[in-house]
């Protein structure tokens, strides 16, 4: 699972951008990630170039 640290996040999109899966949307500067849909490949962690995004163990 990935979250988001949203103290950090600035909201760029960078990490939808990359999304291979369509998990991550930017709607009204707050980032939402499906879980549902996230197939937990952690690219959009090594994207973030705030390090706002974090994979966790569930």
């Amino acid at each position: 699972m990935i979250k988001v640290r949203r103290e950090v996040c600035g909201y760029c999109g960078a990490c939808v951008s990359v999304c291979p899966e369509g998990a991550i949307e930017l709607i009204d500067a707050y980032l939402s990630i499906d879980d549902e849909i996230c197939k937990n490949c952690k690219i959009c962690v090594k994207v973030c170039p705030l390090g706002s995004l974090e994979a966790i163990k569930e």
